[in-house]
């Protein structure tokens, strides 16, 4: 397909324009046929898996699950804010097992990321955590502790903060960001 065909068929389609049209031709295969990820209600990788996606909550362009390898496990609630982004072979865990008892699972608050987060490569945050708005979790890094203030830079096992963003800057990037949506939508 030309370009204009491709760009003009994910405008009919209300598809992303930054995903190639084989990203939805697999997930129509995966979810749609196959039934994997199917209660999920946007597009999925087909090598990620959500757990309970009923009690999955994604704000305005945030498609948790859409890079490959995301393990999602929403059994206690996974909330992710507006315009978060879930790199590939991420792990949000909202559940532990009882260590005793393997097949019981023990209750913890929802796991909360914020709006305008970024979690990169690999990286893994666990039950009860909550990350504020423009927390920027490095690669493989692994988040035990909540850091609900946002605007900062973690990495590490355990995450630890490196780093702390300049809120004006985050906030006009935000402010930028709500209105291009609006524009489109």
């Amino acid at each position: 397909m030309t370009n204009g065909l491709t760009r003009r068929v994910k405008q009919v389609l209300r598809l992303r324009p930054e995903m190639p049209l084989s990203f939805y031709v697999l997930d129509g295969l995966f979810r749609k046929l196959l039934r994997q990820n199917a209660g999920v209600p946007w597009a999925v990788h087909h090598t990620s898996t959500i757990r309970n996606p009923q009690r999955l909550r994604a704000g305005r362009g945030t498609f948790p699950g859409d890079s490959p390898g995301v393990y999602i496990n929403a059994d206690n609630g996974v909330i992710v804010g507006d315009f978060t982004n879930i790199g590939p072979r991420v792990g949000l865990i909202s559940a532990n097992h009882d260590p005793v008892n393997n097949a019981a699972q023990l209750a913890a608050p929802p796991l909360r990321i914020g709006h305008f987060c970024w979690l990169g490569l690999g990286a893994v945050v666990l039950p009860g955590v909550e990350l504020g708005d423009f927390t920027v979790v490095g690669a493989g890094a692994v988040v035990t502790r909540s850091f609900p203030a946002g605007y900062c830079v973690l990495a590490g096992n355990p995450a630890r903060l490196l780093k702390e963003l300049n809120r004006d800057d985050c906030d006009a990037y935000a402010r930028s960001a709500y209105a291009r949506h609006a524009a489109r939508h």
